[in-house]
């Protein structure tokens, strides 16, 4: 079984090399084709006491005179050797800006993510045990609403709602203005995340509750079932002994694989509530035409993405005994 699970992790593994290499020449392309002049971003306001000689000096400096395959050809030369280039923004190395921006990221996504998942599993078993009845048709409504609700709308509405009309949570930062990094506890940071993580959580309990839903339908209308039934099995007692085990890993499955709805409904919240994360720094790098920062990120997300892919999989793996003894065609 081991040897199993390392062939297949080294598989994963090439194919994760081979998408960054794609996703790293897509991106480039992409970025190199933009209209945003990174120069006048970079310089900003002051734009017009710019010199043409102050110009090039700074594209030199940049490497913005070189051609685009040479550019490219140095950033993946670096990249081979672990540097990540230095962001234009923050003067930086952008493994550095990465780092510190993905902390208080990780933390927002990990509440948002425990959130949907618990309040999903929990909605959907509801709906599943009420099939055809009114909470079964509340929590339908509820899903199919959310799953066309925009995330940014969302984040709007909980901000006019929470924030400005009761006044309960921060109008938006990560930290209160005006405090000291030192002078922040934790109680400060959880009250300015709240309100975010639940702008995500809301929005993601939808797939998680209809998944578990159909699954637990489906196990509720088999064979072994009403033979359980006929034994006088019922209620909770029927879905712990029955129903539990056959719904939990494909929803935790589908929770672990949602890591890029998660990302990319992180950089929406982000910038809505202006909380100072990974997704707030993709907007602005992108908008700035940061080209190496937003490089950076968009390979960092690739494998943000991809490991909650693999360790799905590999749940699957080491839980199942019919993947984990199926042999390769």
């Amino acid at each position: 079984m081991v040897v199993r699970t390392l062939s297949y992790t080294l598989q994963k593994l090439i194919r994760l090399l081979s998408l960054l290499a794609a996703i790293s020449i897509v991106s480039f392309v992409l970025v190199s084709s933009s209209p945003i002049d990174p120069i006048q971003a970079y310089v900003g306001a002051d734009m017009m006491r710019v010199s043409p000689e102050q110009r090039q000096l700074i594209a030199e400096y940049w490497g913005l005179d070189r051609p685009p395959l040479e550019r490219f050809a140095g950033w993946a030369s670096a990249l081979l050797q672990g540097n990540l280039g230095t962001s234009m923004m923050y003067r930086q190395p952008v493994a550095e800006v990465i780092g510190e921006r993905f902390m208080s990221s990780l933390w927002l996504m990990s509440l948002s993510w425990l959130l949907a998942g618990l309040f999903g599993f929990i909605s959907g078993v509801i709906a599943a045990m009420n099939k055809d009845r009114w909470p079964d048709k509340l929590i339908k409504w509820y899903c199919y609403t959310l799953a066309s609700t925009p995330t940014f709308w969302m984040g709007l509405l909980l901000l006019m709602v929470f924030a400005v009309w009761l006044g309960w949570f921060p109008v938006g930062l990560g930290t209160p203005a005006g405090v000291l990094a030192e002078q922040v506890t934790w109680s400060d940071r959880l009250e300015h995340m709240l309100l975010p993580a639940l702008t995500l959580s809301i929005v993601g309990i939808a797939p998680i509750a209809l998944h578990t839903r159909q699954k637990l339908s489906d196990v509720l209308s088999s064979d072994y079932i009403l033979f359980a039934r006929a034994r006088g099995e019922r209620g909770f007692r029927l879905f712990r002994r029955h129903g539990l085990r056959n719904i939990a890993l494909p929803a935790l499955s589908l929770h672990f694989a949602a890591f890029s709805e998660l990302f990319g409904g992180a950089v929406l919240a982000e910038q809505v509530f202006s909380y100072p994360g990974l997704g707030q720094a993709t907007v602005e790098a992108g908008l700035r035409g940061d080209v190496p920062l937003l490089l950076g990120i968009v390979l960092f997300s690739s494998l943000f993405v991809f490991a909650g892919n693999l360790i799905a999989d590999l749940l699957y793996r080491l839980i199942d005994p019919r993947i984990r003894e199926r042999r390769p065609a």
